[in-house]
């Protein structure tokens, strides 16, 4: 058990009180600050594009306005872990190549030899950091909407398929030997 003390309200420790571990990487992404027109004038708020992941293949991204910035990070980091994806990772990379479309931003993402690391920018980098991926390719096509990017970069890592399910010449004629001897049988 950690023993790291916190301090309470007043500054002051209390016993017992432990430092709580954090489970997953939170990292913001973007912060935008958005205005609903009134009667009065404007309205401002924030709104917080957040990514957490436990750099062991699962992440999730979040997104929501609040009066102030930490309210929007914080609720934003709720729907974040709500909504955590299972990336399939196969030595370090990408079990094969994807590609995935939200709106404007089309992703591109293809599995890189060891020592590569990430090749992708901004958005898509900080998303494959925090899932864990060590070694990728990536390009980022069309729009450059931060929003749209994270989107479809999760879309692109869901639709992963693990090495266990590929399917191969060798897996195929397997199956087409097992199904002759069936056939012979009957």
């Amino acid at each position: 058990m950690n023993n790291t003390k916190q301090a309470g309200p007043g500054g002051r420790y209390k016993q017992g009180d432990a430092v709580e571990e954090k489970q997953f990487d939170e990292r913001t992404l973007h912060i935008d600050r958005v205005a609903r027109v009134v009667k009065g004038g404007r309205r401002f708020r924030f709104r917080a594009l957040v990514v957490v992941g436990d750099h062991k293949n699962k992440v999730g991204i979040g997104i929501s306005k609040g009066a102030d910035v930490t309210a929007a990070i914080t609720k934003a980091t709720e729907v974040a872990k709500k909504n955590l994806i299972t990336v399939s990772i196969f030595k370090d990379t990408l079990p094969h190549e994807v590609e995935a479309k939200v709106g404007g931003a089309k992703i591109l993402l293809k599995p890189a030899s060891p020592g590569t690391g990430l090749i992708a920018g901004g958005v898509i980098r900080t998303i494959l950091e925090v899932a864990g991926v060590g070694n990728v390719l990536s390009k980022s096509l069309g729009s450059s909407n931060k929003t749209n990017t994270a989107y479809a970069t999760i879309e692109a890592l869901t639709l992963l398929k693990p090495s266990k399910d590929w399917i191969t010449t060798k897996n195929n004629a397997h199956q087409k030997l097992e199904k002759a001897k069936t056939v012979k049988k009957a």
